[in-house]
């Protein structure tokens, strides 16, 4: 299984930012797939999750600001962040659980910064 991340960069407060992941085969056949950030000095925290039978999972600090998204044609889950704050500076990785196996991405680097 591989994941590829992409879409970080550096956005003002305020701003928005879409990540994508992208994983080899089909995307469908993952338990959970989503997204962890990891800020400076700081343990790797969960983002927000699709998982097959639950749905979606959100942070606390993330909701109602960021949506996760699956693209079953693209075999691609999205990250659209909103309204970003400096506490979201992190980096960013993709996450998936198959046959009860955990893999992760490269990780993308998000800075939120005037």
């Amino acid at each position: 299984v591989q994941l590829q991340a992409s879409g970080g960069g550096l956005v003002q407060p305020g701003g928005s930012l879409t990540l994508s992941c992208a994983a080899s085969g089909t995307i469908s056949r993952f338990k959970t797939i989503g997204w962890y950030r990891q800020a400076p000095g700081k343990q790797r925290d969960l983002v927000a999750t699709i998982s097959r039978g639950i749905g979606t999972n959100y942070a606390d600090s993330v909701k109602g600001r960021f949506t996760i998204s699956r693209d079953n044609a693209k075999d691609t889950v999205n990250l659209q962040m909103s309204s970003l704050k400096p506490e979201d500076t992190a980096v960013y990785y993709c996450y998936a659980v198959l046959d009860r196996v955990d893999y992760w991405g490269q990780g993308t680097l998000v800075t939120v910064s005037s």
